[in-house]
């Protein structure tokens, strides 16, 4: 049996008692990556922690992988998709466009997921058939929009910068031909997607974790995600989500490798 909406609230709610207080206030941050810059904030380990606790609790059959604790039973027929904080460079530079990525997985495959933003009050879920959204201005099913072609699509990336070698010019190639492109909003761009406000987004070196709750997300809104070569992306790497099947079919071409 599926875990219902309720239980993945109570999660979000569990996490957003362990981020937002921290929020914009001071904080432990620790570097992960040596060479560079891998932020990892007091608020993301006791997200994660709390998150955990309650899963355990509830469905101690179920795995679970997580950005920053260890992984349990990830061959397991469910498991649960955790990132605490997705977006810990806007969350430590006190950016609301972090958010709490919750997913779950059957068989390998995700099928329902939660991002929330706790300092805006909203909230996306896919629960297993439809995309939803809750917020300040209410609440509602979202769905993803066709806009008619690559020369009227608004692109997002988180940086240009983590693209490297080939996937620059690939990259380049997509947002020359785009009507508008930001950067810089982590998991709120897959958000925005799925509600039909922007139409696509395209990432590099993304982990299980970074897409586990947004796939389900994007797709259940009628939206279309993959790698770069057109499979299935649970295990993350190189993404590409689209608002429509034609669109990304247009942006795939220019993406895979030929």
């Amino acid at each position: 049996m599926r875990p219902d909406r309720s239980f993945f609230n109570r999660l979000a709610e569990a996490a957003k008692a362990e981020t937002l207080p921290r929020f914009r206030s001071p904080l432990s941050i620790s570097n992960k990556e040596h060479g560079g810059f891998d932020p990892v904030t007091e608020g993301d380990q006791a997200a994660e922690a709390a998150i955990r606790t309650l899963i355990e609790a509830e469905y101690p059959e179920h795995g679970i992988l997580g950005e920053e604790h260890e992984d349990i039973g990830t061959d397991r027929e469910h498991v649960w998709v955790i990132d605490p904080i997705d977006g810990t460079r806007a969350f430590i530079s006190g950016v609301p466009v972090w958010g709490t990525l919750i997913g779950f997985q059957e068989k390998g495959r995700s099928v329902m997921g939660l991002m929330d933003q706790p300092f805006t009050g909203e909230r996306y879920f896919a629960d297993g058939e439809r995309s939803w959204y809750s917020g300040p201005d209410g609440e509602r099913q979202i769905r993803t929009r066709d806009c008619g072609g690559i020369e009227n699509a608004i692109l997002f990336t988180t940086s240009p910068h983590l693209f490297k070698g080939a996937e620059i010019a690939k990259f380049q190639a997509v947002q020359d031909r785009v009507k508008l492109f930001r950067y810089g909003i982590d998991c709120y761009a897959y958000a925005l997607l799925a509600a039909g406000h922007v139409d696509l987004v395209i990432e590099t070196v993304l982990k299980p974790y970074d897409v586990g709750a947004l796939i389900p997300l994007i797709e259940q809104a009628g939206g279309k995600i993959t790698t770069w070569d057109g499979e299935r992306p649970e295990a993350g790497g190189c993404i590409v989500a689209a608002g429509s099947a034609a669109l990304h079919a247009q942006a795939l071409e220019m993406l895979r490798d030929n």
